[in-house]
């Protein structure tokens, strides 16, 4: 439980308020992603993918000659550009240079998906009432099918990080017809359930009701998007030399992602901060914390009345994890203080096809490490390259 703290509610809402002030300024510039898939030797094909209930999502192809496409979903506040920033040692850049067909999506909201048909983000609140169970439910659908059509595949393989992994659980729990199409899903840092998370985040799990309340309040719905105050004021502050490393990535990052300052060094600091954060609903925030909070893995809690409207419960409904069949990869760290050993443990245990588990046997590995890690292709790639080979399979 939570004590509400008034004086902590009205300090709190005068400081967002404040911040409304300030003064927008450009960001520093960042190669996209178009831009840095050419400049390591694979200038992509771009698509426009419409899902069911109208968002314009931006996927990127960098064409390989094998004949199964591999599918990368990023995490949360995340794009396509993360896959790429460490160029030819990175993950997509090394899986293109292997010939591997690499499809790299971006979820709804973030700076490439951050389109639709009739909404505007920028005037309609509706735009951005979405979280990972929209993700999973709309957004990969549309992808899936738009990279199977194209590179006439009857299944891909899929590597995600983080909630691109809790997008897949969603898939197959609520539409189990996608199991079918996936060979396998490798799950970097993956994260369902928040029991076991550690301060700071712990603390924000358990004011998260407070916190849900608030932002209500202030009518906030989009937050750390590039032309999103937040976004603005991260990422101007964190792209600067001096206080990019010692306080964004020392005193933010590390401290809910785990400590690894080998593998995230402060050369590549201001590279990181110009890309990440990526942008996303308030509400893809809240419904990771209500997991943590409630402990349970379970559709967005809108409250009781709400919840009667929209499940037939006062209560949302705990995804199905006997649904979920397709093929399954946990790879977890012992110092990842997002997605515990712990927490993959339950995981684990709840899923019903995993086919490979690993702890990696690097102790400092961290959050973030699978992904801009400075020696992946040492500690994790692999791994990847062993699952894929093991579970490829070519349906004529």
């Amino acid at each position: 439980m939570y004590t509400s703290s008034p004086s902590l509610y009205l300090l709190v809402i005068i400081i967002i308020k404040q911040i409304s002030y300030i003064t927008t300024e450009k960001l520093p510039s960042a190669l996209s992603s178009i831009e840095l898939a050419t400049k390591y030797g694979h200038p992509p094909t771009q698509y426009n993918i419409i899902t069911e209930d109208g968002y314009i999502l931006a996927v990127f192809r960098l064409p390989g000659r094998s004949r199964i496409p591999v599918l990368l979903m990023h995490g949360i506040l995340d794009s396509s550009d993360m896959w790429m920033l460490r160029g030819n040692t990175s993950l997509a850049i090394t899986l293109a240079n292997n010939g591997y067909d690499v499809w790299l999506a971006n979820s709804r909201g973030n700076r490439y998906s951050r389109r639709h048909k009739i909404l505007n983000p920028d005037t309609d609140p509706a735009f951005w009432q979405f979280s990972f169970h929209e993700m999973g439910y709309y957004d990969l659908p549309a992808v899936i099918d738009t990279i199977l059509n194209e590179s006439g595949a009857k299944k891909l393989s899929a590597i995600g990080h983080s909630q691109g992994n809790t997008m897949f659980y969603v898939l197959g729990s609520e539409r189990k017809e996608y199991n079918s199409k996936i060979n396998v899903l490798i799950a970097l840092a993956p994260i369902a359930y928040l029991h076991n998370t550690p301060p700071p985040l712990s603390i924000v799990i358990q004011l998260s009701p407070l916190i849900e309340s608030l932002v209500k309040k202030l009518g906030v719905y989009e937050i750390f998007g590039d032309n999103s105050t937040t976004g603005l004021l991260v990422h101007k502050f964190c792209s600067t030399p001096d206080i990019a490393y010692a306080v964004c990535i020392e005193q933010i990052l590390f401290p809910v992602l785990g400590f690894d300052r080998e593998e995230l060094e402060p050369e590549f600091a201001p590279t990181l901060t110009v890309h990440y954060p990526a942008g996303t609903s308030v509400q893809s925030i809240l419904h990771f914390l209500q997991i943590g909070y409630r402990k349970m893995f379970a559709r967005y809690n809108y409250g009781s009345k709400v919840n009667r409207r929209t499940y037939n419960s006062p209560d949302p409904p705990e995804y199905q994890w006997d649904k979920i069949t397709m093929p399954i990869a946990l790879l977890a760290a012992r110092n990842d203080r997002l997605s515990s050993i712990p927490d993959v443990a339950i995981l684990r245990r709840r899923l019903p096809s995993v086919v490979f588990y690993l702890e990696n046997p690097r102790s400092t590995l961290n959050h973030v490490d699978f992904i801009v890690g400075r020696n992946m292709p040492v500690y994790l790639f692999p791994y990847i390259f062993q699952i894929l080979h093991e579970n490829n399979h070519f349906v004529d």
